[in-house]
């Protein structure tokens, strides 16, 4: 069969890739594809918006699939001329491609099938905006009406910067925006194929959307994506059908029942909030660069699916089947995108770049001038990797970037790190709040977190809250590899705080810290504490001494970690010359915080604060390396955290956001808080074993992962399944190593309270 792909960019290159691995495609035209997608397949000149340009090609070369990567020829009605011509098109008409081409229909479907998606206020004018703006409040989320190549949608907490994109919306024919409540949560992509009846779904895979690292800069068309989801396997079991029972099916009922058939892909756009998934948009064709991840997953043939499709068998079909193995995709782009990218530059290192093993370079806005590689739009180039599992993919992706050279080219470098690290987190899962099911007496639940929960003390006769103090509990609960695991390890929560105890008496030259009492509820003898209330400076603060984890990881792509300048050729366990400042940022509710450079502290809080985060970090970790060393323990890393007494702010502690830049340092303490120098917040090693070169025997998870991953657990790591319960024997040996830990650092035994 011959088949005629629409399209040009990266995400047609990787749709080229799987189409021509189907032995079912004798022969893949793409019109007008790129430099890439040429090297697999026969490009075509021409415009895929023209629909007469299209049918011709298609009965010219006797075409028995079209398929339609891009928006703009389906909201053109492409597929309309080709259906109505008898030739199986993939891709809806223009008519249900309206899902896209216009929020607001888009938020009259899912009004209409109950679809779970935020409140919107349709505006077609200044005072409107106006209005909405009041009505939402902060954070503001404007979404202009019609396409924008994914770039029409301004999330912001400034209220001019709304107002701004708003009234640029309106300035064009037409226009109109979508002023919508913000959704919490992190997000998913999930593309669900539908022949107007049936809907068939594809792997989860997130995106990033923002320009810049920690989710910053303007929103893109997407600067790269990651699958499969094994933190949503975890925390949302079921999310998949759920999506399509809740979502998917009844959006394309409902089409069906307006006379627009649905078949394509219905892009879905999720947030998993504390109220469980909610749309924050759909698409009519594959995502880009999601498609990129997902479709280098997929084993079964693309292009028989794709028919089914377009001819309504997919109820037909067998389940698909999944690689289990990671991917990650990478979007390099040129400089001065989004808003301006300059274009004409050589691209070098493709190459090189797929030298490394489960890469391949997807081209999108690449052309060829005599000969050479050159740069035609603003996302260049999509770098996709797999990999075993997250951390490998990562590794890959971005190895494989650091080869490519375009001048002035740009990429986010922490594309799947929270993923990686197993801190992508729903907000409100029970789950991850192990805590929420304490219940003590005079006390409110403010927070809980995958370990400690904080409650606020109430007064007996009043039920008032307290205003300085709070209560800080430590659960049993334990991860591993991106899941919360159901078995809890006795007695870990009170090993972490009795620990932390005792280091806040060993550092207590360096910096005051926050308890103010063990005297707690029987109920949470030895695992809780008392502390004082503080405003937290919106710094992580952490200190390596070894490299090792994810300092390893960006060494081996940059030669620095955070910024910093290392040596070559140290390896996984090298000690480095003298410890180094890494912090990263505090993430909103559900990201991971992202590792940052000093300068980017000095930006947050000024460079007189930025110096003794650092200083006091770095002492801290000297301090505990040289007690830990004399009984037989290394601190290869650390994190901690900084609070500063309300009461030291004056009027700026009622703030809710605190201009740190404003704050005298001479004037205020820093005050060490949450836990420290455990083998939660830290890496300890045995002394008497570290070799550089390799893995080092931890006093943590090590026995549980261990398990874990052997024959022994029956589980896949790589699967969809959550870990089975641990036996008692790993449950035990788990124990002992944190009570090791404790005992050999203190030297007092550790009693259960």
């Amino acid at each position: 069969m011959k088949v005629l792909l629409l399209g040009a960019g990266a995400r047609e290159h990787a749709l080229a890739l799987s189409l021509v691995a189907d032995p079912l495609v004798s022969t893949l035209l793409v019109l007008p594809g790129n430099p890439g997608i040429a090297a697999i397949a026969t490009c075509v000149a021409g415009d895929p918006t023209q629909a007469q340009q299209v049918l011709e090609v298609a009965r010219a070369e006797g075409v028995g699939l079209v398929v339609v990567g891009p928006e703009a020829p389906l909201v053109a009605g492409v597929s309309d001329a080709l259906q109505a011509a008898g030739i199986p098109c993939f891709g809806p008409t223009a008519a249900a491609a309206q899902l896209e081409g216009s929020k607001l229909f888009a938020k009259e479907v899912m009004e209409a099938a109950g679809i779970p998606t935020a409140d919107a206020h349709s505006c077609a004018t200044a005072d409107e905006v106006q209005v909405a703006l009041d009505a939402t409040g902060s954070p503001y989320v404007v979404k202009e009406d019609g396409l924008a190549a994914g770039k029409g949608v301004v999330v912001t907490t400034d209220r001019d910067e709304a107002a701004a994109h708003a009234a640029g919306c309106l300035a064009k024919p037409g226009g109109r925006v979508l002023i919508e409540d913000y959704l919490d949560g992190p997000e998913v992509s999930l593309f669900a194929l539908a022949d107007g009846a049936t809907v068939l779904a594809l792997a989860p895979a997130q995106d990033f959307k923002r320009l810049r690292d920690r989710g910053e800069g303007p929103n893109t068309g997407g600067m790269g994506a990651y699958s499969p989801l094994l933190w949503a396997d975890e925390q949302v079991p079921g999310l998949v059908e759920h999506v399509l029972a809740t979502v998917a099916r009844p959006t394309i009922e409902e089409m069906a029942r307006r006379g627009m058939p649905f078949t394509g892909v219905l892009y879905v756009g999720l947030a998993l909030t504390s109220q469980g998934p909610r749309v924050i948009e759909f698409n009519a064709r594959f995502g880009d660069p999601e498609t990129q991840s997902v479709l280098a997953r997929l084993q079964t043939p693309l292009a028989g699916v794709l028919l089914a499709a377009a001819q309504g068998r997919l109820a037909q079909l067998p389940p698909l089947q999944w690689s289990p193995e990671s991917s990650v995709t990478i979007v390099v782009a040129a400089p001065g995108y989004p808003d301006a990218p300059r274009t004409g530059g050589t691209i070098s290192g493709v190459r090189n770049a797929e030298a490394v093993e489960g890469v391949r370079v997807l081209h999108a806005g690449t052309r060829l001038v005599d000969g050479t590689l050159v740069s035609a739009g603003g996302r260049v180039l999509s770098v996709v990797s797999v990999g075993k599992d997250l951390a490998q993919a990562r590794w890959r992706a971005y190895a494989a970037v650091h080869r490519i050279h375009l001048q002035g080219s740009h990429f986010r470098t922490d594309i799947a790190r929270a993923a990686e690290q197993g801190d992508v987190l729903v907000p409100a899962t029970p789950r991850a709040l192990p805590a929420a099911s304490l219940s003590l007496p005079d006390h409110d639940l403010i927070y809980s977190g995958k370990v400690r929960g904080l409650y606020v003390p109430l007064d007996p006769a009043t039920g008032a809250r307290e205003q300085d103090r709070l209560l800080l509990v430590a659960s049993d609960r334990i991860s591993a590899y991106d899941h919360i695991l159901e078995t809890p390890i006795p007695d870990k929560g009170s090993v972490l705080t009795q620990l932390s105890l005792w280091w806040f008496d060993q550092l207590a030259d360096l910096a005051p810290h926050h308890v103010l009492s063990a005297d707690v509820p029987a109920a949470v003898a030895g695992r809780g504490v008392y502390v004082k209330r503080l405003r937290m400076l919106p710094v992580e603060c952490v200190a390596r001494a070894y490299l090792t984890g994810g300092g390893l990881a960006e060494y081996l792509a940059t030669g620095t970690v955070s910024g910093v300048p290392l040596p070559p050729d140290l390896v996984d366990g090298s000690r480095l010359p003298e410890p180094i400042f890494t912090p990263s940022t505090k993430a909103p509710v559900g990201e991971h915080d992202q590792p940052i450079s000093f300068e980017q502290v000095v930006e947050l809080v000024g460079p007189a604060l930025a110096a003794r985060l650092r200083d006091l970090t770095v002492a801290i970790l000297a301090r505990g390396n040289e007690i830990a060393s004399q009984r037989g323990i290394l601190i290869a890393d650390t994190k901690v955290e900084f609070g500063i007494d309300p009461t030291q702010l004056g009027d700026a502690a009622d703030s809710d956001e605190i201009d740190w830049k404003a704050v005298d340092p001479e004037a205020v303490d820093l005050v060490l808080a949450d836990e420290v120098l455990t083998p939660d917040s830290s890496r300890f090693w045995r002394a008497d074993q570290w070799t550089p070169g390799h893995a080092q025997t931890s006093y943590d998870k090590q026995v549980l992962r261990d398990w874990l991953t052997s024959p022994a657990s029956g589980w896949d790591r790589a699967g969809d399944a959550q870990p089975p319960p641990l036996p008692e024997d790993v449950v035990a040996l788990t124990r002992a190593r944190y009570v090791e830990a404790f005992q050999t650092l203190t030297g007092h035994p550790f009693s259960t309270p």
